[in-house]
Protein backbone atom coordinates (compact mmCIF):
# COMPACT_ATOMS: atom_id res chain seq x y z
CA UNK A 1 0.00 0.00 0.00
CA UNK A 2 -0.20 0.54 0.89
CA UNK A 3 2.26 1.53 1.73
CA UNK A 4 2.52 3.14 4.75
CA UNK A 5 2.77 7.27 5.03
CA UNK A 6 3.48 7.29 8.36
CA UNK A 7 6.22 5.32 10.13
CA UNK A 8 5.59 2.14 11.89
CA UNK A 9 7.68 1.00 14.92
CA UNK A 10 10.50 -0.93 14.37
CA UNK A 11 10.76 -4.73 15.82
CA UNK A 12 13.34 -4.70 18.14
CA UNK A 13 16.69 -5.34 16.55
CA UNK A 14 18.85 -8.42 17.76
CA UNK A 15 22.79 -8.53 17.74
CA UNK A 16 24.45 -9.28 13.67
CA UNK A 17 27.13 -9.25 12.00
CA UNK A 18 27.89 -6.32 10.02
CA UNK A 19 30.64 -8.47 7.48
CA UNK A 20 27.74 -6.87 5.20
CA UNK A 21 25.79 -4.07 4.41
CA UNK A 22 22.67 -4.74 6.51
CA UNK A 23 20.16 -1.94 4.29
CA UNK A 24 21.01 -3.30 1.10
CA UNK A 25 20.54 -7.18 1.56
CA UNK A 26 16.96 -6.21 3.83
CA UNK A 27 16.11 -4.54 0.23
CA UNK A 28 16.99 -7.63 -1.53
CA UNK A 29 15.11 -9.38 0.91
CA UNK A 30 12.41 -7.16 0.20
CA UNK A 31 12.23 -8.13 -3.48
CA UNK A 32 11.86 -11.88 -2.61
CA UNK A 33 9.41 -10.60 0.16
CA UNK A 34 7.14 -8.49 -2.39
CA UNK A 35 7.03 -10.66 -5.52
CA UNK A 36 6.50 -14.26 -3.74
CA UNK A 37 4.64 -13.41 -0.18
CA UNK A 38 6.01 -14.82 2.95
CA UNK A 39 5.24 -18.43 3.04
CA UNK A 40 6.23 -19.10 -0.40
CA UNK A 41 9.49 -16.65 0.15
CA UNK A 42 12.07 -19.71 0.36
CA UNK A 43 15.59 -19.31 2.55
CA UNK A 44 17.26 -20.23 -0.49
CA UNK A 45 15.34 -17.60 -2.45
CA UNK A 46 16.45 -15.65 0.39
CA UNK A 47 19.66 -16.65 0.49
CA UNK A 48 20.27 -16.18 -3.25
CA UNK A 49 18.79 -12.48 -3.64
CA UNK A 50 20.31 -11.45 -0.23
CA UNK A 51 24.09 -12.74 -1.37
CA UNK A 52 24.39 -14.39 1.89
CA UNK A 53 24.86 -17.77 2.90
CA UNK A 54 21.36 -19.70 5.34
CA UNK A 55 23.69 -19.59 8.21
CA UNK A 56 24.61 -15.91 7.45
CA UNK A 57 21.08 -14.81 7.15
CA UNK A 58 20.32 -17.10 10.58
CA UNK A 59 22.85 -15.90 12.43
CA UNK A 60 21.77 -12.10 11.77
CA UNK A 61 18.30 -12.14 12.07
CA UNK A 62 17.42 -15.48 14.06
CA UNK A 63 14.73 -17.05 11.49
CA UNK A 64 12.56 -15.77 8.12
CA UNK A 65 10.22 -14.17 10.18
CA UNK A 66 12.88 -12.00 12.16
CA UNK A 67 13.98 -11.33 8.82
CA UNK A 68 10.38 -10.22 7.52
CA UNK A 69 9.87 -7.83 10.71
CA UNK A 70 13.14 -5.67 9.42
CA UNK A 71 12.08 -6.16 5.87
CA UNK A 72 8.64 -4.71 6.90
CA UNK A 73 9.63 -1.28 9.27
CA UNK A 74 12.34 -0.63 6.44
CA UNK A 75 9.67 -1.20 3.45
CA UNK A 76 7.80 1.28 5.37
CA UNK A 77 10.22 3.87 6.26
CA UNK A 78 11.34 4.22 2.77
CA UNK A 79 8.33 4.57 1.08
CA UNK A 80 7.05 7.05 4.18
CA UNK A 81 10.01 9.42 3.07
CA UNK A 82 9.19 8.53 -0.64
CA UNK A 83 5.67 10.21 -0.31
CA UNK A 84 6.71 12.83 1.97
CA UNK A 85 8.92 13.94 -0.48
CA UNK A 86 6.45 13.76 -3.24
CA UNK A 87 3.62 15.84 -1.39
CA UNK A 88 6.38 18.75 -0.69
CA UNK A 89 5.87 19.68 -3.80
CA UNK A 90 2.59 20.96 -3.52
CA UNK A 91 0.73 23.23 -1.20
CA UNK A 92 -3.02 22.65 -1.16
CA UNK A 93 -4.73 19.88 0.89
CA UNK A 94 -6.30 18.80 -2.88
CA UNK A 95 -3.33 18.76 -4.21
CA UNK A 96 -1.78 16.72 -1.84
CA UNK A 97 -3.95 14.20 -1.76
CA UNK A 98 -4.01 13.93 -5.85
CA UNK A 99 -0.22 13.53 -5.41
CA UNK A 100 -0.66 10.39 -3.14
CA UNK A 101 -3.00 8.89 -5.70
CA UNK A 102 -0.43 9.43 -8.35
CA UNK A 103 2.39 7.93 -6.03
CA UNK A 104 0.27 4.74 -5.59
CA UNK A 105 -0.97 4.40 -9.23
CA UNK A 106 2.33 4.64 -10.43
CA UNK A 107 4.01 2.10 -7.65
CA UNK A 108 1.23 -0.02 -9.17
CA UNK A 109 2.74 0.14 -12.57
CA UNK A 110 4.88 -2.39 -14.43
CA UNK A 111 7.52 -4.55 -12.59
CA UNK A 112 7.01 -2.19 -9.47
CA UNK A 113 3.06 -3.37 -9.34
CA UNK A 114 3.83 -6.49 -10.03
CA UNK A 115 6.19 -6.59 -6.96
CA UNK A 116 3.47 -5.41 -4.59
CA UNK A 117 2.56 -3.93 -1.48
CA UNK A 118 3.98 -5.35 1.97
CA UNK A 119 1.57 -4.10 3.77
CA UNK A 120 -1.30 -5.05 1.53
CA UNK A 121 0.77 -8.67 1.40
CA UNK A 122 0.65 -8.70 5.05
CA UNK A 123 -3.00 -7.73 5.72
CA UNK A 124 -3.90 -10.71 2.80
CA UNK A 125 -1.61 -13.48 4.55
CA UNK A 126 -0.76 -12.88 8.01
CA UNK A 127 -3.21 -11.13 9.04
CA UNK A 128 -5.24 -13.95 10.89
CA UNK A 129 -2.18 -15.79 12.50
CA UNK A 130 0.67 -13.90 13.50
CA UNK A 131 -0.23 -11.49 15.89
CA UNK A 132 3.26 -9.06 15.69
CA UNK A 133 2.57 -8.76 12.06
CA UNK A 134 -1.25 -7.60 12.63
CA UNK A 135 -0.35 -5.08 14.83
CA UNK A 136 2.29 -3.70 12.63
CA UNK A 137 -0.11 -3.58 9.75
CA UNK A 138 -3.11 -2.15 11.63
CA UNK A 139 -1.26 0.11 13.09
CA UNK A 140 -0.08 1.54 9.75
CA UNK A 141 -3.20 1.02 7.90
CA UNK A 142 -4.52 3.26 10.65
CA UNK A 143 -2.24 5.76 10.08
CA UNK A 144 -2.36 5.73 6.62
CA UNK A 145 -6.21 6.66 7.38
CA UNK A 146 -5.07 9.84 9.74
CA UNK A 147 -3.13 11.06 7.09
CA UNK A 148 -5.59 11.34 4.78
CA UNK A 149 -8.11 12.36 7.38
CA UNK A 150 -5.42 15.55 7.72
CA UNK A 151 -4.95 16.26 4.25
CA UNK A 152 -8.18 16.22 3.61
CA UNK A 153 -9.27 18.94 6.37
CA UNK A 154 -6.19 20.94 5.27
CA UNK A 155 -8.06 20.91 1.79
CA UNK A 156 -11.18 22.04 3.81
CA UNK A 157 -9.27 24.77 5.37
CA UNK A 158 -7.78 25.71 2.24
CA UNK A 159 -10.83 25.86 -0.07
CA UNK A 160 -9.44 22.93 -2.02
CA UNK A 161 -11.68 20.19 -0.82
CA UNK A 162 -15.82 20.13 0.01
CA UNK A 163 -16.50 21.41 3.31
CA UNK A 164 -19.39 19.43 3.98
CA UNK A 165 -17.85 16.17 3.12
CA UNK A 166 -17.41 13.86 6.19
CA UNK A 167 -13.46 13.70 6.16
CA UNK A 168 -13.17 10.47 8.15
CA UNK A 169 -15.67 8.73 5.72
CA UNK A 170 -13.98 10.00 2.43
CA UNK A 171 -10.19 8.91 4.14
CA UNK A 172 -12.03 5.24 4.18
CA UNK A 173 -12.95 5.18 0.26
CA UNK A 174 -9.29 6.97 -0.41
CA UNK A 175 -7.51 4.39 1.40
CA UNK A 176 -9.71 1.41 -0.16
CA UNK A 177 -8.88 2.88 -3.29
CA UNK A 178 -5.33 2.90 -2.72
CA UNK A 179 -5.16 -0.88 -1.26
CA UNK A 180 -7.18 -1.87 -4.28
CA UNK A 181 -4.51 0.04 -6.77
CA UNK A 182 -1.73 -2.30 -5.06
CA UNK A 183 -4.10 -5.65 -5.28
CA UNK A 184 -4.56 -4.78 -9.32
CA UNK A 185 -1.20 -4.06 -9.61
CA UNK A 186 -0.52 -7.17 -9.10
CA UNK A 187 -1.70 -8.35 -12.25
CA UNK A 188 -2.64 -5.57 -14.83
CA UNK A 189 -1.37 -2.38 -15.41
CA UNK A 190 -4.03 0.48 -15.55
CA UNK A 191 -3.89 2.08 -18.75
CA UNK A 192 -6.61 4.84 -17.73
CA UNK A 193 -4.16 6.42 -14.73
CA UNK A 194 -5.01 9.53 -15.54
CA UNK A 195 -8.87 9.28 -15.56
CA UNK A 196 -8.99 7.22 -12.43
CA UNK A 197 -6.95 9.98 -10.60
CA UNK A 198 -9.72 12.17 -12.15
CA UNK A 199 -12.95 9.72 -10.57
CA UNK A 200 -11.05 9.66 -7.52
CA UNK A 201 -10.52 13.23 -7.12
CA UNK A 202 -14.40 13.77 -7.55
CA UNK A 203 -14.52 12.51 -3.81
CA UNK A 204 -13.69 15.63 -2.54
CA UNK A 205 -16.73 17.38 -4.33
Amino acid sequence: MVAAFMHTSAPKERGRPREFDTGLALDNAMTVFREKGFHAASVSDLSQAMKLTAGSIYKAFTDKRTLFLNVFERYTSLRNAQLRQQIERVTTGRERIAEVLRFYLQSAHEIEGRRGCLVVAGTVELLTFDDEVAALVRQAITRNKAFLISLIEQGQLDGSVSAVIDAEAASTLMLYIVLGMRVAGKVENNHSASATLELSLKILD
